[in-house]
């Protein structure tokens, strides 16, 4: 029953530090970086929707189960980045390198999106900042939930937080 609870346990942080993470790089993003307006350029509106679009608004509910799948692949490695010293920032680093820099095929802004698309490499870099943001925020809240993992606010502070992000995602689907 415990190795059942610890699994749960796992799924759970992994879903809700990836969850929180994607929200707030997203919102910095938009906000910062001005994807309404980068969206709307020629060269990016020809694959990416428009921040307007009801999909787009519903993207952080949908996270929960990207967070589910990466529990998933993470789950042989979980010991590795868990329990060994320094496991989390091994954590981030291979989710740069896989998921940004060395990806399989030509994503902008990585290695083969430089050679391969005709993409300007201004509008190459522009997703770093959202990424390594990501990045930070997740390996730091699992970092805060492995250091008060014992505390039951943890728990109830980041259910409250995933029912924002999901009513608010919701409710920006069902608005646009």
């Amino acid at each position: 029953m415990k190795n059942k609870f610890n699994m749960i346990t796992y799924f759970w942080k992994i879903v809700y530090a990836h969850t929180i993470a994607y929200f707030i790089a997203g919102l910095f993003a938009l906000v910062v970086v001005n994807y309404r307006a980068l969206f709307s350029t020629e060269i990016i509106s020809s694959f990416m929707r428009s921040v307007d679009e009801p999909i787009v608004a519903f993207g952080p509910f949908l996270q929960i189960f990207r967070g589910i799948l990466m529990g998933l692949i993470l789950l042989p490695l979980r010991k590795v980045f868990f329990e060994e010293k320094y496991g989390l920032i091994k954590l981030g680093i291979i989710i740069i390198g896989l998921s940004l820099l060395s990806t399989i095929g030509p994503t902008i802004g990585s290695f083969e999106g430089y050679i391969y698309t005709k993409i300007p490499y201004m509008y190459q870099i522009l997703g770093y900042p959202e990424a390594i943001m990501y990045v930070l925020l997740f390996i730091g809240i699992l970092r805060v939930s492995k250091k008060y993992e014992h505390k039951k606010t943890t728990t109830i502070l980041s259910i409250i937080i995933m029912l924002l992000i999901s009513l608010m995602s919701i409710m920006g689907f069902i608005m646009a």
